[in-house]
């Protein structure tokens, strides 16, 4: 068994968390002792959050709409060449400016702020919301 330290992906407090795995599947979790946000506890979803690694509705790469309009999985390479091309022809079309972007609380501070980075600096639209409005 091993210790992986990561962040709790819940909420955007941020608090660090062990999680304890054997054969690469989670088999606990012990809470960052010395964390300053946890103090050494977890709310229940911190606890059992996890359970969504291994389910077998997760998506495991990206998924491209085909010629009958299903979603098929497709390498990430080409799932990136089209989200590009796209990007460029909503550019032609009307500008970046009608982008916009949404993030999530479930993200970390430090996950929103680099959503709102790319939003601003590499779309070009100062579109971004967020449930919390930051």
């Amino acid at each position: 068994m091993r210790s992986v330290l990561t962040t709790c992906g819940y909420c955007g407090c941020g608090c660090n968390l062990y999680y304890v795995v054997e054969n690469g599947e989670i088999v606990s979790v012990m809470p960052k002792a010395d964390h300053p946000v946890s103090l050494g506890k977890l709310c229940v979803k911190g606890w059992t959050g996890h359970g969504f690694v291994r389910h077998p509705d997760r998506l495991a790469g990206p998924l491209v709409r085909n010629a009958k309009g299903d979603l098929a999985p497709a390498p990430w390479d080409e799932a990136i060449s089209l989200v590009t091309a796209r990007f460029r022809e909503i550019a032609g079309e009307s500008g970046l400016e009608s982008l916009g972007v949404l993030s999530s609380a479930r993200c970390t501070n430090e996950e929103n702020y680099l959503a709102a980075r790319l939003a601003r600096a590499a779309l070009g639209t100062p579109n971004i919301d967020h449930c919390a409005r930051l």
